[in-house]
């Protein structure tokens, strides 16, 4: 126990049970996902594979798995994942370069982000957002170097844009930012990175065809109904049709092979046009839940090291879902960003899962404040 003469106020740590709360969102979370992409996923898994529930019974797999992961670091005491931070961050950068080597890495629509590994293909970015995050904590943590924190930064994200991946790049330098200014850095400084990053950002959006070709449809998503702008369309179709309380689960028109990616990063759609306002609405509120449990437990978390950490995976799960929802209501354009727990996918699904795990276990571990 230790007393602070000023503040007159005893702190103690205690190793609690399970932050249910946390507990419940993330399994309610999960399971409404793997209904989700059952409904979603119907007609594309029948003519694929002829059988309604392939993705559904996939998606099921990986959420086991990532509950066995989930529940495993849930009680593996996060400060012994010191010692794995750096190992883990080189495996990462490794596996971010083999994914862009042609014969090892897996091309799919002109982009480079897949990894075979047998049966299901591996996404090295959904990775890296959790390992980077781990090394920061344990960075920020020690020690607090603006150039060597700019410079892993900067590396991380010319390789995820070689892939390219816009969508995780925003992701993963949003994160670090909240982390670096959580650990104490000037806000004047991250004022200046976020402003180089908008500038960067946009040389990239204009340097690009593609990227020019959303930004452009985006500002105006009447134009090219058929070709450019036909995702976005289809996706403020779904949403609008589905009123106020939705057409009803399993209901869904545009699944019907209208609404592009309808299992991954469009799943929103299918969402709000199934259960309407009111469901979209309350996924939301569960969302925003979320994060304000995160954000708690790094409040109370024993030490600087978990405070960081449970920030960066807070900021993880929020900015993810703030992406992809933003995309869906047409605020920023189209990026080919998950919405966490509920798009189908291995990869996101059991390290989003993982990450919790980590956020649970420092909540077993709080200070109370006497």
């Amino acid at each position: 126990m230790l007393k602070r003469s000023k503040s007159k106020v005893t702190l103690k740590n205690s190793v609690s049970s399970p932050d249910w709360f946390l507990v419940s969102l993330v399994l309610g979370l999960t399971i409404f996902g793997i209904i989700m992409v059952g409904s979603a996923s119907v007609v594309e898994a029948f003519r694929d594979f002829g059988n309604k529930l392939h993705y559904l019974r996939l998606q099921a797999i990986w959420a086991a798995f990532g509950f066995l992961a989930f529940c495993f670091l849930s009680f593996f005491d996060y400060h012994h994942l010191k010692k794995f931070a750096f190992p883990l961050m080189v495996f990462s950068f490794i596996c971010l370069i083999l994914v862009l080597i042609p014969g090892i890495g897996t091309k799919i629509m002109g982009a480079r982000r897949w990894l075979p590994l047998g049966f299901f293909g591996f996404q090295p970015a959904e990775l890296t957002k959790l390992t980077f995050i781990l090394y920061l904590a344990l960075f920020f943590s020690n020690r607090r170097k603006f150039w060597s924190f700019l410079f892993l930064l900067g590396i991380l994200l010319f390789l995820i844009m070689l892939e390219p991946d816009l969508g995780t790049a925003v992701i993963l330098s949003a994160t670090a930012l909240v982390v670096y200014f959580v650990s104490g850095a000037p806000l004047l400084l991250l004022a200046g990175i976020g402003l180089a990053g908008v500038l960067g950002g946009a040389g990239l959006i204009f340097s690009s065809s593609y990227r020019r070709e959303r930004l452009m449809t985006f500002l105006n998503p009447s134009q090219d109904p058929l070709g450019a702008s036909y995702h976005i369309r289809q996706i403020l179709i779904a949403i609008g049709s589905g009123g106020l309380f939705g057409v009803g689960l399993g209901q869904s028109r545009q699944k019907y092979e209208y609404l592009p990616e309808v299992t991954t990063d469009s799943i929103f759609a299918v969402i709000a046009e199934e259960l309407g306002f009111i469901g979209s609405l309350a996924l939301v509120i569960i969302f925003l839940m979320l994060v304000w449990r995160g954000m708690k437990i790094a409040k109370e978390a024993p030490d600087e090291f978990g405070k960081l950490l449970a920030v960066g995976i807070t900021s993880w799960i929020g900015f993810q879902a703030l992406v992809n929802l933003s995309a869906m209501v047409a605020i920023v354009p189209l990026t080919g960003v998950p919405l966490p727990f509920i798009s189908y996918g291995g990869s996101s699904l059991v390290l989003c899962l993982a990450g919790m795990g980590i956020l649970a276990n420092i909540a077993r571990q709080k200070v109370i404040k006497r």
